[in-house]
């Protein structure tokens, strides 16, 4: 039996090979005014900046590289580094006791998380700078014996670096927890099965199989974690830290140029967070690799192209 062929003009009949189509791109007359726009805004905006005497170039370019400023980046990474990487610990200890089956562990860390993650983190810094108002004293001795392993005013043991770290350590360890919860969840629960039938205690299983799996979901996240910490480092001002901020107000004090010295700050914390956010990116390409599809997503500025160009390649 032979299927006859439609008719040339009937409508199920389908162009051969579609070479007498012409091709015209779509135009997209909008994208071009916006662009314009936010062109536009974006030179006037720098213009009044530029322009404004207030601002004060010189004294940006006079501070931007001084000693006291670099020694205030250099405090501000340190503290960012070692808050973040106590933080850190501290999560999976905190999220390995929220998975845990014993009610109390389980319980303690949930209260750990919630009181850390209701409570403002500059509420947190201003309670262990003023700890010295609460406990006069820091005694901390071996129970049912004589001995005394520190006893000292709080003041000398609660300094204002001390402080700072406390408080960022414990509220990035409430918030990191649940990242790391996320990402020991995410592992499969036969992997763990798997590990206890090779004779695994659930110690060896959780170090050596589900974390080191769980680290592609966790990671990337740590990413904007770091970068929210190098930002929070500088409410640590309110109690007389030594990161980039209290240098600038302790200099600007002196000088009264505070828009200057401001602007001093907010270029360098834009210098740090930029180099943070392409460490991130790299992170996220890197333990994102097996839900990237197998095309090359194209980059921002192909995007670009092919959108001012009407969608065509």
């Amino acid at each position: 039996m032979e299927l006859a062929n439609p008719a040339p003009g009937s409508p199920s009949a389908a162009p051969d090979d579609g070479a007498d189509l012409a091709l015209v791109p779509l135009r997209h007359p909008w994208r071009w005014l916006s662009a314009a726009v936010v062109l536009l805004l974006l030179v006037l905006v720098l213009s009044s900046l530029a322009r404004n005497p207030n601002l004060d170039i010189g004294t940006v370019g006079e501070y931007l590289f001084s000693e006291p400023v670099l020694s205030g980046v250099r405090a501000t990474i340190w503290l960012t580094v070692v808050a973040m990487i106590l933080g850190v610990l501290g999560a999976v200890f905190v999220a390995v006791m929220r998975l845990s089956a014993n009610p109390v562990l389980s319980t303690v860390a949930w209260g750990f998380t919630w009181f850390f993650r209701a409570t403002p983190l500059l509420v947190q810094i201003i309670f262990w700078g003023f700890l010295g108002a609460l406990y006069q004293r820091i005694t901390i001795s071996i129970p049912f014996t004589d001995w005394t392993l520190i006893d000292a005013p709080t003041s000398s043991v609660i300094t204002p670096i001390t402080a700072s770290i406390l408080a960022l350590t414990f509220n990035e360890a409430a918030y990191a927890a649940e990242i790391v919860r996320a990402g020991i969840v995410s592992v499969d629960r036969g992997q763990q099965e798997a590990a206890a039938a090779l004779g695994l205690t659930s110690s060896q299983t959780m170090r050596t199989v589900v974390l080191p799996q769980a680290m592609r979901v966790i990671i990337p996240p740590m990413g904007n974690e770091t970068i929210t910490m190098l930002k929070s480092t500088s409410l640590t001002a309110v109690v007389g830290g030594v990161e980039l901020l209290s240098t600038v107000q302790s200099i600007y004090n002196q000088n009264f140029k505070v828009m200057p010295l401001l602007t001093v700050a907010a270029l360098w914390y834009l210098a740090l967070v930029s180099v943070l956010s392409l460490g991130q990116y790299f992170l996220e390409r890197r333990y994102g690799r097996g839900d990237q599809p197998t095309a090359k997503t194209p980059g921002a500025l192909q995007r670009w192209v092919v959108g001012v160009r009407g969608g065509k390649p």
